[in-house]
């Protein structure tokens, strides 16, 4: 890679921590990528967010990522973490990108539930977004909080504890799933006009593949990319199909430019 260096975001009082890396040749498009539920920026040699990076910086693009609240690096509690406040730090990266100097234009990519926050950003600005693509977006965690599931997770969804475990390791706090329930994710998400695709393995076993054939049915302007061999944490024998259609989305021009 040409170059990369590590960032701080200050937003409400937290510091979200990431990194930059840029391609040689600058100004040029930005990437900001988010990740999925109790993830980080995956930037060990060989992890798919890490292919990602170096594909879509090799092909000209700076790719900007950074760990959610209580997440990674960041400041913030886990327990604490839920759509606003992920929304709030999206909000707070974006407005660090736009201050860039060398970036063109910003364009977004998410993964599960760093995909459904990356989509509402998108609808919620969608003056400053260009491009939108999505990787098994985690819609489903609306239906989930409306049943009472999350992850290995069972719970009253009338009488909402405090905290739910979800898996053994990691404790969720009540709030999330509150808003969770009533989140307008596809309403939001739709504002956004710009070109979209959506990549989504059909045998995802934590997200539902029906979560990104509502995306493309409630925005007609989605490019649903349905791969047969392709998990939930974006590994299988279909993962080179998913990345030649990122790399495809991006380096594709729209009507009208050079």
């Amino acid at each position: 890679m040409a170059s990369t260096r590590e960032i701080s975001i200050r937003r409400d009082g937290l510091t979200l921590r990431g990194r930059i890396d840029c391609p040689h040749a600058l100004p040029a498009p930005a990437v900001i990528l988010f990740h999925g539920f109790a993830g980080d920026i995956g930037d060990r040699p060989g992890e798919i967010y890490q292919r990602i990076t170096e594909m879509l910086v090799e092909a000209g693009q700076v790719v900007v990522r950074f760990d959610f609240n209580g997440h990674g690096k960041s400041d913030g509690d886990f327990t604490q973490m839920d759509p606003f406040n992920e929304l709030e730090d999206a909000f707070g990266v974006l407005d660090y990108v736009r201050t860039l100097d060398f970036v063109t234009t910003i364009s977004i990519l998410g993964h599960s539930q760093g995909g459904v926050i990356g989509g509402m950003l998108a609808g919620y600005c969608p003056d400053f977004i260009h491009k939108l693509c999505l990787l098994a977006p985690a819609a489903t965690l609306k239906t989930d909080a409306q049943t009472g599931r999350c992850m290995a997770a069972h719970y009253n969804p009338a009488h909402i504890p405090d905290s739910v475990n979800v898996d053994g390791f990691h404790v969720v706090g009540g709030k999330y799933f509150r808003i969770a329930r009533s989140l307008p994710i596809y309403e939001i998400t739709a504002q956004f006009p710009g070109p979209l695709l959506d990549v989504h393995g059909i045998h995802d076993r934590i997200v539902d593949v029906s979560a990104s054939k509502r995306y493309a049915k409630e925005l007609k302007h989605c490019r649903l990319v349905l791969l047969e061999d392709l998990d939930h944490g974006l590994c299988g024998a279909d993962q080179s199909r998913m990345l030649e259609e990122i790399l495809t989305f991006f380096r594709e021009k729209d009507a009208g430019e050079e």
